[in-house]
């Protein structure tokens, strides 16, 4: 009897709960690769997006990012949130973008100015070919050549040449600072039409009011900045910088047009990423930007400022960045142009 009681008894349960823990675990550890798989693969944009302005708040610059951030976000089906970060002719906003993950969660906007910096100042941080993937061209924008009304004779680009080379007056160009658009498309006049003419810089913004005064020969201005003086009489406009005539200012015409070719040089900027953002990231981010440009409000929006919708993609925008920095590090060296 005490062995058939014996036989009966049924095993030990002590086995049961580490067996149980065991599989449990094994079971949660084959559902992690699964579950981190769907993270991985949740669809871009699954967050707000950042775009880093290099420039004040209310500049032009400024003013189409976010015309574009805007349109973007809408895309996206996320916001896209604007980061003003000024200074050293974009190398904060720059360091600010490089030191982010390059996840397409951090846009920036790149612009003429960048290209010139690294022949300018030699400290410049990073490389703009290399250390940043092209997301495309977002406008173009345009300057326009002009005189003070009270210069007498000077009609047209080729009179104010003949002007320069007369040696009648101290000749003088103004700009709104160093390193600026205006000042290097004057350094670059100065080279293609053999004539000389003092850079004087006004970084705290009298560069206008002065030329209209008289106290400067000419300047390169920015259209919409033009439009006042001109519109006033008291600034007389000979020529844009551009391919094409420009809308604001349709009786005026190109260098191109009065035989000065390598006088055109259109303001531009763009979006980039971090290199190494993926790139199925950087088409994602190139299809919201396409969106973005065939709104009617963007070109109108743009149009204000005196800008036009730029249409290039990745390797477009990519060849120009590099075009960019290599065309105006010969107009520095031909012009001997220092840091200041």
């Amino acid at each position: 009897m005490k062995h058939a009681q014996t036989s009966n008894i049924t095993p030990a349960p002590a086995a049961t709960p580490y067996l149980s823990r065991r599989q449990a675990l094994a079971a949660v550890g084959s559902l992690l690769p699964a579950s981190l798989g769907w993270a991985q693969s949740s669809p871009y944009p699954n967050k707000p997006v950042r775009l880093v302005v290099p420039t004040p708040a209310g500049t032009p610059i400024d003013i189409v990012s976010r015309v574009y951030a805007q349109r973007m976000g809408e895309a996206l089906g996320q916001p896209v949130v604007v980061e003003n970060k000024a200074g050293a002719t974009g190398a904060v906003g720059g360091q600010a973008v490089l030191q982010s993950a390059p996840d397409g969660y951090t846009l920036m906007t790149l612009f003429m100015p960048m290209a010139v910096a690294p022949a300018i100042y030699p400290k410049v941080p990073f490389d703009l070919r290399t250390a940043f993937e092209p997301v495309g061209q977002t406008a173009w924008s345009y300057n326009v050549l002009v005189v003070p009304s009270s210069l007498a004779g000077v009609q047209s680009v080729k009179d104010l040449v003949g002007h320069l080379r007369s040696g009648t007056e101290q000749a003088s160009y103004a700009s709104g600072g160093h390193g600026t658009p205006a000042h290097l498309i004057g350094a670059l006049f100065g080279l293609k039409t053999d004539t000389k003419a003092l850079h004087v810089p006004y970084p705290t913004g009298q560069s206008t009011t002065n030329l209209m005064a008289g106290r400067h020969t000419f300047m390169f201005l920015a259209v919409p900045s033009a439009l006042p003086g001109i519109q006033s009489g008291k600034l007389r406009a000979l020529a844009v910088a551009a391919d094409r005539r420009v809308g604001s200012l349709p009786q005026v015409p190109t260098m191109a047009e009065q035989g000065y070719l390598e006088l055109v040089a259109r303001d531009w900027q763009g979006f980039a990423v971090r290199r190494g953002t993926p790139k199925d990231v950087i088409a994602r981010l190139m299809s919201a930007l396409d969106v973005a440009r065939k709104d009617v409000k963007t070109v109108e929006a743009l149009a204000s400022v005196g800008a036009d919708v730029a249409l290039g993609g990745p390797d477009q925008f990519g060849q120009h960045v590099g075009a960019e920095v290599e065309r105006w590090a010969e107009v520095v060296r031909a012009a001997n142009i220092k840091a200041e």
